[in-house]
């Protein structure tokens, strides 16, 4: 397939500003990008492609009789290949069909090989700016063309415009590989401290997760303060092992991905702080990402097709939500708990049971030796006609049931309690969801979140929604507790998509999913 040169979308700017921030010491924001390419007159930009992969793009704008040659990159690993040329040849027609009669630039001194390229268009070195690049002191070289409509420089034009149409039908297939973003990923929302590295947002490279549950186990739940020091002690010694599973160093990484909310205030404070010193110190772009975003994000990871629109549920310790997922980075938040979230609401009736911390995974075994129909809990808001959860009164029904047994001197079956309480959690949010996905008519259902590993509710979802033509995505069961490699991978996203995590951004303890939060603009 033959390199082509378009016009720029707005879909383009997450490509453009990936070559952008690694083309020049100071470069354009997504705003300016997006100003230009919503201009209504006066502008032109383009993009060259190959394969549906953005590979450079080039932009001028058109002040009187000159047009200005305002922006214009490849990519490093597609230079030499006359993609440059390409480019340029399509901004000179582009540039007379709008009634220029000159082509203007400036251009680095040290440029060279631009230099080159421009004097092969008809340029000419007309005088230089000292210090106009102010970050590095440099001078510019300004270059004017002769003018474009006499008939000697359409020549030109003309050749050069032949020579740039051979080059992009004799461009070779390249393979993205290692053009691809490298990203390292930070979490550390709760009480793991994780670090990931990964390519492209699916290759990835290590991944690496220093727990703290044997430290909470003696409380019975996580302790925030307790969490808030484990991560300062094990945030350097995680990373580092990251970056050497993978071989990597920070000069070979694109952006650095942590989280910044939702999660215990404290715990996320120690992952910003350390993500935006590794930032400043390294230079390298910051991303955040939201945790939720990152639960569903570890789906591709078992299905490399999942794509929206989608039904998410994320269930988790401190999470129960039924998200729609019209298009990746856009959430609508259907439904959520009103009180306990799922594995919240395991724990402490695992607490009670004297089980210890944490009491999912426990209260989950016994339930596959116990009867599920043994003990008849409420199914609360089953029938709410809503998208809503509410556990607080399934487990408060489950403790009374248990103080009851205790004080009558009945030795309570704990296989048929674990298994009836697990029935009813279950079949709440298998209906309620199955209910969304009929009615929003989406073809993929996304189980995300630490109770994604609860094997009855893995299988309940699939037999209930495959029988509904749905298909169901479930990570595998490493990805489905905290960890970096989502968080890698959603930061990849946003990172392709030119967002940042300004310096000044804080952690948000109650960061909303379906939030527009400004400081992850750029």
């Amino acid at each position: 397939m033959s390199a082509v040169v378009r016009d720029m979308t707005p879909a383009d700017i997450g490509a453009v500003l990936t070559i952008e921030n690694k083309s020049f010491p100071s470069p354009w924001s997504r705003l300016m990008f997006e100003q230009e390419v919503y201009a209504e007159s006066g502008r032109a930009w383009l993009v060259v492609e190959h394969d549906g992969v953005v590979l450079g793009y080039g932009g001028l704008a058109l002040l009187d009789e000159a047009a200005h040659v305002m922006n214009l990159a490849v990519r490093a690993d597609c230079r030499h290949r006359g993609l440059g040329r390409a480019l340029l040849a399509h901004l000179a027609r582009r540039a007379r069909g709008m009634g220029a009669r000159h082509l203007t630039l400036e251009v680095r001194e040290r440029n060279r090989s631009a230099m080159a390229l421009y004097e092969a268009a008809g340029l000419k070195t007309v005088g230089v700016r000292p210090g106009y690049y102010s970050e590095t002191g440099e001078h510019a070289v300004v270059m004017w063309s002769d003018d474009i409509t006499h008939p000697g420089e359409e020549a030109r034009l003309e050749e050069l415009w032949n020579r740039a149409e051979l080059d992009l039908e004799a461009y070779p297939d390249v393979a993205t590989g290692h053009s691809a973003p490298l990203v390292l990923g930070i979490e550390t929302s709760c009480d793991e401290t994780a670090a990931a590295v990964m390519r492209g947002g699916t290759e990835l490279l290590s991944s690496v997760i220093a727990s703290q549950v044997d430290f909470h186990a003696r409380f019975g739940g996580v302790v925030p303060e307790i969490a808030s020091r484990k991560h300062t002690e094990a945030i350097v010694a995680v990373v580092q092992e990251a970056m050497e599973e993978a071989g990597a160093t920070f000069g070979d990484l694109d952006a650095i991905a942590v989280t910044h909310g939702p999660g215990l205030i404290g715990a996320l404070v120690v992952g910003v702080a350390y993500a935006k010193g590794l930032s400043l110190a390294t230079g390298l772009p910051l991303v955040g990402v939201n945790h939720l975003e990152g639960h569903i994000f570890a789906n591709p990871f078992a299905n490399d097709d999942v794509t929206p629109p989608l039904v998410a549920l994320v269930v988790s310790g401190g999470h129960t939500s039924l998200v729609h997922v019209p298009e990746w980075g856009v959430y609508h938040t259907l439904g959520e708990t009103l009180d306990d979230a799922a594995g919240e609401a395991f724990d402490k009736v695992a607490k009670v049971l004297g089980l210890g911390y944490p009491g999912g995974p426990v209260l989950s075994s016994l339930a596959e030796e116990g009867d599920p129909a043994a003990i008849d809990f409420p199914r609360a808001m089953l029938r709410s006609g809503d998208y809503a959860f509410s556990l607080s009164g399934l487990k408060t029904a489950v403790i009374n049931h248990i103080r009851h047994e205790r004080e009558a001197g009945r030795e309570i079956h704990v296989p048929d309690l674990a298994a009836s309480f697990q029935q009813a959690v279950i079949d709440v949010q298998v209906t309620k969801a199955t209910r969304a996905a009929k009615e929003l008519g989406v073809q993929w259902f996304c189980l995300a979140g630490g109770v994604a590993a609860n094997k009855l509710l893995r299988e309940s979802l699939h037999e209930t929604l495959s029988a509904e033509g749905v298909r169901v995505s479930v990570p595998p069961l490493d990805l489905c507790t905290d960890n970096a490699a989502m968080i890698a991978a959603a930061g990849t996203w946003r990172f392709l998509r030119g967002e940042r995590l300004y310096l000044d951004a804080e952690a948000v303890a109650d960061l909303r999913l379906d939030a527009d939060d400004a400081s992850l603009k750029t």
